[in-house]
């Protein structure tokens, strides 16, 4: 639209709501997708809707909760991909760094100097006091794929935490 204000609403509208409202905005009746939205939101502020408690709002979870479906959607559809100034639909190409470890580890081991890993690992540690399994090895075995040293580290701290 040649409309800048009508751009400038569209873009904001949003943000505005989410301020207003809370992160359920979208509950709302005149917000609300034509097609059902399957998140993880639980509640909180404004919730119109309540989601059954009992399944956790994360994924991979412990509580079978909704699990991804690829099966329903074409393989070959592939998304938009930026091409030069253009964009064009097409499969994404894969990168040697495009999966859960390598730029954590990046971030741990060459951003991150020694006082900085240590208060990560004590701000992990600080946060397992309720966590039990099998989620509780499920991060120690997270942060061991991210780097070793700082998994066992995290691991050792929760053991020495429990004491």
């Amino acid at each position: 639209s040649p409309d800048k204000m009508l751009l400038g609403r569209v873009f904001s509208y949003p943000d505005t709501q989410r301020h207003r409202l809370g992160a359920n905005f979208e509950q709302l009746p005149p917000n609300r997708p034509v097609a059902d939205v399957n998140n993880y939101s639980h509640q909180g502020p404004a919730a119109m809707e309540f989601n059954d408690p009992s399944v956790p709002p994360y994924v991979p979870n412990s509580g079978n909760g909704p699990t991804a479906q690829p099966e329903k959607s074409p393989a070959d559809l592939g998304r938009w991909e930026p091409h030069g100034t253009d964009l064009y639909r097409g499969v994404p190409v894969r990168h040697d760094d495009d999966d859960y470890w390598t730029q954590p580890h990046i971030l741990v081991r060459e951003v991150m100097d020694d006082p900085q890993r240590e208060r990560l690992i004590s701000n992990v540690v600080g946060t397992l006091g309720g966590v039990t399994e099998p989620v509780l090895s499920r991060v120690f075995e997270y942060w061991k794929n991210i780097d070793a040293e700082v998994g066992a580290a995290i691991e050792k701290g929760y053991k020495e935490m429990m004491k």
